[in-house]
């Protein structure tokens, strides 16, 4: 189970967007491990990008876009505090099974939709 997943809501704590904050639109993992090494954040690290008309309809132009950042650069964002938050796992009984799920540290606050 991964700590930051495709739409958690994040703060950027290093680097040139320190402190913007945004949703997780795509985790990348990494090809022999398969653990999370980039996340691409909504409105965090905007980069140009040329594109050139292939057919008739198609636009042509710069277009800005999120490029990857690495996951160690992001920080959860607290639910219920709004404040940026470590990960943490627990095991919760429901229907007589327990479901690992993930918490914040700072509130107690359970994130993942039980």
């Amino acid at each position: 189970m991964a700590k930051i997943k495709k739409g958690d809501y994040v703060i950027v704590i290093s680097g040139k967007d320190k402190g913007k904050k945004g949703r997780v639109l795509k985790v990348i993992y990494d090809e022999e491990t398969r653990k999370p090494i980039k996340v691409v954040v909504e409105g965090v690290n905007l980069v140009k990008k040329h594109y050139r008309a292939r057919k008739a309809n198609e636009q042509s132009g710069i277009i800005k876009k999120e490029a990857p950042i690495y996951i160690s650069k992001v920080m959860l964002i607290d639910p219920k505090t709004g404040e940026r938050t470590r990960v943490g796992f627990k095991f919760i009984e429901k229907n007589g099974k327990l479901i690992k799920v993930r918490y914040a540290k700072k509130s107690g606050e359970v994130i993942d939709n039980v």
